[in-house]
């Protein structure tokens, strides 16, 4: 068992490397070459620290997750040709793919759930900081991973317009189930006062969302075409716009994944079990089934949805299905540049 892990890999030098075949080899793939990183890095992201582990060399070294930090691993960064693995972490990764982006330095945000698994199948049974920087080493190692895109400025502003929305949306719809339930007199001005201060803070946001479109010619164009779908209105594109870059992008299956909206099958032998969605980006489902929600009701969606309760599909499973067309038609409406089509 070694220090690093209770199932070590096989540990290579850069000369063993040269002339090791390209299928054991680090792929990396960036646009328009494809080049070879010798070297993996771990970066296992805190609110205060970025534990930073080098495979196959076995170095590690920390940095502090500021901006003085960041500078200070990109610098060491560009010492050697690497290829950087951290775990999206919310707010506090942020910074430094920016950082990264602008340095110029390939890297991949790995989704939790998916390191972690590899981290139980690679027997990293612990967790801590240190182990999950060898981990996540370990973790781009073993898999071709790709790099991670750069989106816009105005695209990445949005989104913290979006977030920042959805959180005093959220705030609003518990103040509205406090002002329904049964309570005091004097609580109910409370109540309104802050479900009106709420409300302000929402029509400011959707000021700023709006004055940002204007400004982005290519965001106001995709707006265009996405709000020319049925059931789709301003709020459901801007979900689409922040958090789904990739629309236009990438194949119907692809983008159908991405949102989770892609049916997964689950068969064994002879066994065809019933299918049914996993994963994917949840906020960007959300949208779609509140715009496929309209969508069934009117506009050619109309008939497919009545065609499929008219065979006893359960209501659920219509509106998914329905989202999922929804989907793929903006898809290649934004990869064609023209307005939905019936």
């Amino acid at each position: 068992m070694s220090e690093h892990g209770p199932l070590p890999l096989v540990a290579f030098s850069p000369e063993q490397l040269t002339g090791m075949p390209l299928a054991r080899r680090s792929r990396r793939i960036r646009p328009g070459l494809m080049t070879i990183a010798p070297c993996t890095v771990g970066i296992d992201v805190s609110k205060q620290w970025l534990d930073c582990f080098l495979h196959p060399t076995g170095r590690r070294c920390r940095f502090s997750n500021d901006t003085k930090g960041h500078a200070a691993l990109v610098a060491f960064l560009g010492t050697q040709e690497s290829f950087c693995v951290l775990e999206a972490t919310g707010p506090y990764d942020r910074a430094l793919c920016r950082r990264l982006h602008e340095a110029g330095q390939a890297f991949h945000r790995a989704n939790p759930r998916k390191a972690r698994q590899f981290a139980r199948a690679a027997g990293f049974l612990a967790k801590t900081d240190r182990v999950d920087a060898v981990m996540l080493a370990r973790y781009g190692a073993a898999l071709a991973l790709p790099a991670e895109e750069r989106c816009e400025p105005e695209r990445e502003r949005l989104r913290d317009l979006m977030d920042r929305r959805d959180q005093l949306v959220e705030m609003r719809k518990s103040e509205r189930i406090r002002l329904a339930q049964p309570h005091a007199d004097w609580l109910e001005e409370s109540l309104l006062q802050v479900i009106d201060a709420l409300d302000r803070q929402i029509e400011v946001l959707e000021a700023r969302m709006e004055a940002l479109l204007a400004c982005a010619p290519s965001l106001a164009a995709q707006k265009a075409i996405v709000c020319s779908a049925p059931g789709v209105g301003p709020v459901t594109a801007k979900v689409l716009l922040a958090y789904l870059p990739e629309l236009g992008k990438r194949d119907r299956r692809a983008i159908s994944a991405l949102a989770g909206l892609a049916p997964i099958a689950c068969d064994s032998g002879t066994m065809r079990a019933k299918r049914c969605i996993w994963g994917g980006r949840k906020r960007v489902r959300d949208a779609l089934y509140m715009a496929a929600l309209a969508a069934c009701r009117s506009g050619p969606f109309k008939a497919v949805s009545k065609a499929m309760r008219d065979k006893g599909k359960p209501a659920k499973l219509v509106i998914i299905a329905i989202a999922r067309r929804l989907l793929v038609a903006l898809n290649a409406a934004v990869r064609d540049n023209r307005a939905f089509l019936s």
